[in-house]
């Protein structure tokens, strides 16, 4: 196990959650035959295209990580598919860095299951991301009955 991913917890956590909501994402901003008018607005938020929320969110994470940071997502990524053993962590994001040729968001955001092999990748280097993940998905627990601070 190492002792940090070189990336914040709840980054990575909020980058695994936007790349699962990417990865359910249907189509890539074509229009579906059965789509009208009423209904695009909304469907709009299931496009993959470039004016896809979610897709911007996923983008602007990825992209405001050093390079470092973005070698590491992509050695996160190549361990979690099977690319790399854990125990190959570094050589992993040495060879991140030196296959980097554009934008790592654009390479990150092609790959099918992104969001399961960043976290797959993170359980194989003994890092658990659900507290991180939780606390984005539902902040803070709601106090209980009778907790009330006077």
């Amino acid at each position: 196990m190492i002792d940090s991913l070189g990336i914040p917890r709840d980054t990575l956590a909020a980058i695994i959650l936007y790349a699962r909501a990417w990865d359910a994402q249907t189509g890539t901003g074509a229009s579906v035959d059965s789509s009208n008018a009423t209904d695009d607005g909304v469907s709009s938020i299931l496009a993959g295209g470039r004016s896809n929320p979610v897709g911007h969110e996923l983008r602007s994470e990825i992209e405001s990580l050093s390079e470092d940071e973005q070698a590491a997502l992509v050695a996160l990524v190549w361990i979690g598919r099977g690319d790399f053993d854990a125990e190959d962590w570094e050589e992993a994001k040495a060879t991140a860095r030196d296959r980097a040729t554009g934008p790592t968001s654009r390479y990150l955001m092609e790959m099918p299951l992104l969001g399961d092999y960043l976290e797959e990748g993170a359980a194989a280097l003994g890092f658990d991301l659900a507290d991180e993940e939780a606390d984005i998905l539902y902040g803070d627990e709601p106090a209980e009955p009778g907790d009330d601070e006077a």
